[in-house]
Formats: C-alpha cells, structure tokens, sequence
C-alpha cells in the first residue's frame, strides 16, 4: 500500500461510563500502553502517513496522550455526540487535505492488527468505494448483520430490523471502515439523521455509497480485532488476549516461557532469544533482556536492562534504574535500584542494591543494604571490581568500597575503604559468663506481670 496514502480517523470522544472511573476510556492501559496508543500504533504500522483523533470528554488528557505518542497527530473536537459519521467529520480538515484511502478506527478496540487494517485498504485498491471490516461469530445476537451479494455488501442491517433469515447470519459489523479519501467528504456530508435518536450513523455510509452506484465491500477480521471496549469486564478481556499473543510471539522469536499463562509482559518489552523465563513473571514498562538470560521463578522487572548470559532471581525485584551487565547474577528475595551491576557482579540472596556501582565480579553477601536515602538526599555506593561484601552489612552512602577490598561480616560502612583494604564497622563483642540464666528470668517476670494486669 506504500504507493497509496493513507489517513487514519480515530474516534476517542466516548465517556466510557460504564468503567466507573474519572480516567478516560481510551485512556484506560492495555499492557501499560493506553487504547489509544494501541491502535495510532496499529494506524501507523499500516501506512498512515496522517493522523487524526476526534477527542470529546477528557478532550486534553486524551489530547496529550495522544501527542505524546506521535506528535504529529492531528487533534479535533466533537463538541456535540450526534453520531459517529458527525464524529468523523469533526475531521472535515484532516479530510479536506486529500488523501487516496481513509481508515476509520475507534479508540477502544486496542486489539485491531496491522494485517486486518491492510485487508480493508486492499479492497480500495482493488475499486471498492468502501470496505466494511466484519467478523464471524456462532452467537450474532445484538450485533448488525454484513449482508452481502453477489462479493459485494448491499446492507448493514441492526438486528431489531433483520429477517428471520438474516438474524441467521453469522458475519457481523466490526464498525471500522476505509472509504476512498477522494469521496469521503460527499459520502459522509449525504449521511442523514433520519433515526430515533436523530444522529448520523456511519454504517448508512455503505446505503448512501450503493446509491450513487460505488461498489461496497466487506473483510473479515477475527473477533478479537473489533473487540471494544466498555467495561473494566472486557478491559481484563482485552488484557488477555495482548498477553497471549505476545506470548506466543516471544515463543516463536525463540524465547522459551515455561508456563507461558503465567508471565505477564508490558507493550514495550524486549527480551533476546536463549532466554529462559519460569513461571510468573511480571514485566513492567521499559524493560531489555539479552540472549541467553535466565528469569526465575516470581520476579517483577520494571525499567531494568538485564546482560547477556544474567540470572535473575527466584524472588527478585529489579526497579527502575537497574542495569546489570552480562552474567552477572541478583538472586532469591533481593531488590536493586538505580544501580549498575556489572559483569559476573553476584547479589545472591536477602539484600537492597540502590542508587549503587556494583563492580565486575564483585560478590555481596546476604543481608547487606546499601543506606542510600537520610530522608531529604539519595547519595550513591561505589563498590569496587572484585570486592567482597561480608554477609549483614550495612553501607552508608556516599561511600566507596575500593577494588578487591574486605568488607567484614556485619559491619556498618561510614568511611571509605581503600583498594585492597579490610574493613571492620561492627562493635567489640562481649561475653557475660553465667548471665543467660538471669536474662530469661527476668524476661519471664515481665511476661507474667504484663499478663496479670490484664
């Protein structure tokens, strides 16, 4: 479709009442990313060189969510809901501007695919005037009817005014639509109201199309594509069928899940082929694995770059800012930071690396923290290639570990340690001889006198 231009409509000026929240619909995250962004991706992914979002209530969230995807989206408002045909002319400059195909996309079907977007625009290249996207299901109830004839569509009939032998039909409206941009303007100005609700519908675009003689045409796209939504019911509906079709595209791309229902990926997740990921993961937003990596069991990772050849977790929180470097290793219940880890670092159990340089093949004990925030100011550790931090240690910041330096079990860091150096920061330890036996009586008193007053 290269040599085609293209425009793409979104309609995003719906309520969206039904999800009961102040937020948007099209607002609302499908794999982090809101609806909208979803299908300006999908838009942009299918050739639209031009954009265009008809925005109504939440008009500048949506607005700047919106720019902030593609900053070169146009932006117009439906001041008043009289239908969507009336939504798609709030466009009427975009329109204006001439282009050989118009996609008519809604912002809350987040699921549509680039391939279902090319079949419509195909049917324009192929003469179609207008190509109306439709989708098969065993259960067509509530759902207007593609009525077709002869490979041609004459009609989108509503249910309530079907046939009995049309109410049979299983192929559906999906409600998006491409219409030769160079009579989309007088197809969509002759869309009347005449209608109960006395708004103008855009499927009576396919009636007003037959009538001057154009042919009409219809594709089918699998049901998931058209899928809108309207609730927080189909929202998590929605989130599941995203999850499982990247799921299967990570497969695919060489990636092994082992219990692929229970890994959860964001919209941007990147992760390399060898890469083995165990059963319940979650990623979050901004997230880099490189080949060969292996994630353990119950992580959650969020704006983390992972090395090549890396180990993460069982139990493991990498947070944003986290960067570890090729085979280096973070283990069972630790959390990192804003930290660089670098190669064949290893933090292997029970311990917070934040705001932090981890050193090359540096080894932190369990139990260690680094004490990066007073309360008012984070400052940074710099720990030092091949230094050893001794399990329970605790290290102010700012403070540097120098290379290949000791740092003892249990010791409290305050001062830098020079390369080499072995570092104790605990207390003396002293032994009472004979004094457990005073120590558990006296405890046993307090016991039994706080239970007597009560």
């Amino acid at each position: 479709m290269s040599e085609r231009s293209c425009l793409s409509i979104i309609l995003a000026a719906g309520e969206g009442t039904r999800m009961k929240s102040t937020l948007p619909k099209v607002l609302h995250p499908v794999a982090g990313l809101p609806m909208v962004c979803h299908v300006l991706d999908a838009a942009t992914a299918a050739g639209s060189g031009a954009l265009a979002v008809v925005v109504g209530h939440g008009a500048d969230a949506v607005a700047r969510t919106v720019r902030e995807r593609v900053d070169n989206a146009d932006v117009f408002l439906q001041a008043e809901r009289l239908g969507t045909a009336h939504a798609v002319l709030a466009a009427r400059e975009a329109i204006a501007r001439g282009h050989d195909d118009l996609l008519v996309m809604f912002g809350d079907t987040p699921l549509i695919e680039t391939t279902a977007l090319d079949a419509a625009r195909a049917k324009l290249a192929e003469g179609a005037s207008v190509a109306v996207m439709g989708f098969r299901t065993e259960n067509p109830t509530g759902y207007g009817r593609l009525i077709e004839r002869d490979g041609e569509l004459v009609a989108i009939r509503e249910e309530r005014d079907c046939t009995d032998k049309e109410r049979k039909i299983t192929f559906c409206n999906g409600g998006l639509m491409a219409i030769d941009g160079r009579i989309a303007l007088s197809l969509l100005e002759a869309v009347g109201n005449d209608n109960a609700k006395g708004e103008f519908y855009l499927t009576d675009v396919v009636a007003v199309a037959r009538a001057m003689g154009l042919r009409v045409a219809a594709t089918e796209a699998p049901f998931d594509n058209v899928l809108g939504i309207n609730n927080r019911a189909e929202l998590a509906e929605a989130e599941a069928i995203w999850q499982a079709r990247r799921r299967h595209r990570m497969m695919l791309d060489g990636v092994s899940l082992v219990a692929p229902e229970t890994v959860h990926f964001s919209h941007d997740t990147e992760v390399a082929a060898d890469t083995l990921i165990e059963p319940n993961v979650v990623f979050g937003p901004k997230v880099k694995v490189a080949a060969n990596a292996r994630i353990r069991a119950f992580c959650h990772i969020e704006g983390a770059s992972i090395g090549e050849g890396c180990e993460v977790g069982p139990f493991a929180r990498l947070r944003p800012g986290a960067r570890l470097a090729e085979t280096a290793k973070v283990g069972n219940f630790c959390e990192v930071k804003e930290a660089d880890v670098q190669a064949g670092a290893k933090i292997n159990h029970l311990t917070y690396i934040g705001d932090a340089t981890v050193g090359a093949h540096a080894n932190i004990g369990a139990g260690t923290i680094t004490c990066n925030y007073n309360g008012y100011t984070k400052d940074r550790t710099e720990i030092g290639a091949d230094a050893f931090i001794g399990s329970n240690s605790s290290l102010v910041a700012p403070v540097r570990i120098g290379e290949r330096a000791y740092v003892a079990s249990g010791s409290v860091v305050t001062f830098d340690v020079p390369d080499d150096a072995l570092a104790f920061g605990r207390a003396k330890q002293v032994t009472k001889e004979g004094r457990a036996p005073e120590l558990r009586a006296r405890y046993k008193a307090e016991k039994e006198s706080r239970a007597a007053k009560k």
